[in-house]
This record gives C-alpha cells, structure tokens and sequence, in this order.
C-alpha cells in the first residue's frame, strides 16, 4: 500500500547549481516535515505544482536516496494568475477569513480552477495504484477528491482543509458553494482544525445541499463522509533541541544586548488575514497610556513578503510601513525607536533565536485557521508570554494565552501592560502547559494519525 499526496507546493524545492544540474533541498516546516517521512515509508508519489524549473516534470526524492516520486504539474502564466491569484487566493482565502468586502467572485478565474483541479486529479488516477491511499491538501484543490472519485470509486480518499472553514452564511457568499462541497465530499475522511470549523462545514452540506448529517459524518450522493478536527501540529522536539543549542542562545543574547529592552515580538507573512495594522496601533495606544514605557519597551515586527504580485498585498505593505514611520516618528527619543521592522524572510535558526529572546510574543490575527507561529514560540520560550487572538484556531488548544480581541486596541494594549507584568513563576507555570499540550499534537502524530484513520476509513 503506498501513498499519494496532492499539494499545491512541492515538498522539495530545486535550484540549479553553476554546472547547471539540480539539487532538490526539502522545505521548511509544514507539510514537508509531516509527510515527507510518511511517503519515505510507505512510497508513492507527491503531485504538486511545479513553479521553478517546471520543464522538469518527475523527480525521486530525497536525491541520493530515492524512496518517491514528485509529480510536477506545470502551470501557464494565465493559469498562475487566474487559478492560484485569482480564484484561490482572491475569492476562497479572503471568503474562508471572512473579509468578503475583497473578495472576487469571476467566471473567469472559476472555469482556470476546475481546469487546474481536473489536472491535478488526473496526475493523481494515473499514479494510483490498486490499495494507495490518496491524501489531498487545501483550499486550492477543493474539487479533487469528487474528480478522483468518478474515476476510482472505491479509492481511499483524505481530504484536508488548512484553513478556516466559515458560518454557513460567509460561505453561502460563494456562487460554487454547491461545486465546493460536492468536490470535498468525495473525500472518505475530511480534516479539519477545530471542532468550530467541523459544525461550520456540517451547517453547510446540510444548508446548501440538504445533505444528512450525523455525528461527524456527511452522507451525499451515496457516500459517508467523516469530518473531523485534527489540529495540526509542529515539531516539537526539534524546536526545543534548537532554541537550547549554542549558536541560537548566542544570536538571542545579541539581540537582547542590541535592544537593550523587554522585546514584544511579531511574526507573520505580510497578509491581510494576521492583523500587523491593528498590532501596530494597539502598541502605540500601549505607549500612549505608558509613558513609562518609552525607551523599555521595543516591538520588533517581521513581516515575511507574500503574494507580492496582488495589488491589495502592495497596498498592505504601504499601510503598515506607514504606520511603523508614523509611531516611530511620535515616540522615538533618546536613540531608543519603539518598533524594529524587518520585511524578508528569516531562516529558521535567527526565527528561533528571536523566538528565544522575546519576552512577550504577539499572534494577533483577525482570522487565522491555526497558527503555527504560536506553537513554535511556545516549544522555544525559555519564559516568554504568548498573547494570541481569540480567532486564531489555535486559541483551543492553547488556553493558557494571554487571550486578546484583535478588533480592540485598548484591550489588546491593556494586554500588553498585563503580559509585560507577568511574574516570572506565573510565566514559566504557563509555558509548563502550554508544552504539554504542544505534545499531544505533535506534527508526526498529526500526519501518522491522519493516515491510519484513513487506511481504516
């Protein structure tokens, strides 16, 4: 019995060394740390869309020791534009994160998502071989699981939502909301990450389609379909070994003997979705009602570039190094400057290091559908406070947060004041539970158990 798992990004990214051959260097984190090991194991095959290099279309992975096969779909320009920046990312990202105001609902950008779709089910029918079990991923590819089902009824079919799955009248915004559910039913097990976005997805089916729901199943067109909230998680151990090695203790010290502060710290790919505008006027409403504050206090801010090429994105960019100019320009004094931006990406080792050296870490989303970026301060905080919206999917699983409304900045403000206070025993009890639970939702387990649930589905 092997593996297919469906992506929208591959596993292993290439680049193409002076001689012109390609090396195939894993990515971070995610997807590639749960299942790489699973399809190592089990062998099978990854189908994902091919954005560098695409004229190479198969490749066995890990180089030097192949154990499976990356299937490589290639995208044209219009496709990239009208399926992955159009309909994805323009009308079912901003519907599932509830800021319908932006989204797009074009005919055009829907008819390049079914196209795309039937691809990637067709890539997926051709590598199937009889016992596989198919595993597919996202919101980009919510049609595949039906598209494989026509062809191959009695597969075995997982399907995984990664991000918020909203109320039924959010969703019933969608003019394919019937082609939406429908494509995910074909799935025998559906994940999801809360039991909140579970009830949202049942309300749906039985709203849109009059399907019958029971428990956590969705009976449609034949078919049961489990539906149930696995959270995923990260790698636990693997943070902690590394917020406690030399290199990262050195680099947090650095940081903390350049600022010469307590540090809130921000991390968050530039999206819309995280609430960096509404963090960056909570701390100034902070400095306002603490005066005290000014030059203790430093908010250092990474914002990860993301989706670059959408106009809202640019205007996002602006707005919030608007906002960094015009807070910096009311507090600084003195030669202390109350926020450090930093707009790149980080690698993980420096992610860590000021992971490490945070005493307060802010995850303030207005919608997310989890939030690793909490559970990794969490396993890499020797005695930091996490502040977390309550919107983030994550807040479930981590009560022990210094909970906030992102929407209130006074509140939020009044939340800082409270974390920054923390005694050091109180601080330390939190982290004590919060990593308990981190481990009960490690991201191997997430992926090991996902897959015997389907295997058994």
């Amino acid at each position: 019995m092997g593996l297919i798992v469906i992506s929208n990004r591959e596993p292993y990214a290439p680049k193409k060394g002076e001689d012109g051959t390609l090396t195939w260097t894993a990515s971070i984190g995610g997807l590639t740390a749960a299942l790489d090991p699973a399809l190592q194991h089990a062998g099978g095959t990854w189908i994902a869309w091919g954005e560098e290099h695409p004229d190479v279309t198969e490749v066995d992975l890990p180089q030097g020791d192949p154990r499976y096969r990356l299937r490589r779909i290639r995208l044209s320009e219009s496709e990239v534009r009208e399926f992955y920046y159009g309909f994805a990312n323009r009308a079912l990202w901003p519907m599932s994160h509830y800021f319908i105001e932006r989204a797009k609902y074009l005919a055009s950008n829907w008819r390049a998502y079914v196209e795309v779709n039937r691809r990637f089910a067709r890539a997926a029918v051709e590598s199937y071989r009889a016992g596989d079990l198919i595993w597919v991923h996202d919101y980009q590819l919510a049609l595949v699981p039906r598209l494989i089902r026509e062809v191959l009824p009695e597969a075995r079919i997982g399907f995984f939502w990664h991000i918020p799955w909203p109320s039924t009248e959010v969703f019933r915004t969608l003019p394919w909301d019937q082609e939406i559910l429908d494509g995910i039913l074909g799935a025998d097990l559906i994940g999801m990450h809360t039991p909140e976005y579970v009830s949202h997805f049942q309300s749906a089916c039985r709203r849109v389609l009059h399907a019958e729901t029971a428990g956590d199943t969705v009976s449609w067109r034949g078919q049961v379909s489990r539906v149930v909230d696995r959270p995923i998680g990260i790698e636990v151990d693997a943070y902690e070994q590394l917020a406690a090695s030399l290199e990262v203790e050195e680099a947090a010290d650095r940081i903390r003997r350049t600022l010469q502060t307590q540090i809130l710290l921000g991390v968050d790919r530039l999206d819309y979705t995280k609430g960096i505008p509404e963090r960056l006027e909570a701390f100034d409403a902070f400095l306002d009602q603490h005066p005290e504050a000014r030059g203790r206090v430093t908010l250092l801010q990474i914002a990860v570039p993301s989706r670059e090429q959408v106009e809202s994105y640019r205007q996002l960019r602006a707005r919030v190094e608007g906002l960094v100019g015009r807070i910096n320009g009311k507090h600084t004094e003195s030669g202390w400057s109350p926020i450090q931006y930093i707009y790149r990406g980080v690698p993980r080792e420096e992610l860590v290091a000021h992971y490490r050296a945070a005493d307060v870490m802010l995850v303030t989303p207005l919608r997310d559908g989890l939030n690793l970026v909490a559970k990794e301060f969490t396993a890499c905080s020797r005695d930091g406070v996490l502040v977390l919206s309550r919107f983030a999917g994550a807040a479930d699983e981590l009560p022990e947060a210094v909970q906030v409304n992102p929407y209130h900045p006074s509140g939020l403000a009044e939340a800082l004041t409270r974390a920054l206070a923390m005694p050091l025993d109180e601080k330390k009890a939190r982290l004590t539970r919060l990593r308990s639970r981190l481990r009960q939702s490690d991201l191997r387990a997430w992926a090991d158990g996902f897959v015997a649930e389907l295997a058994g589905a």
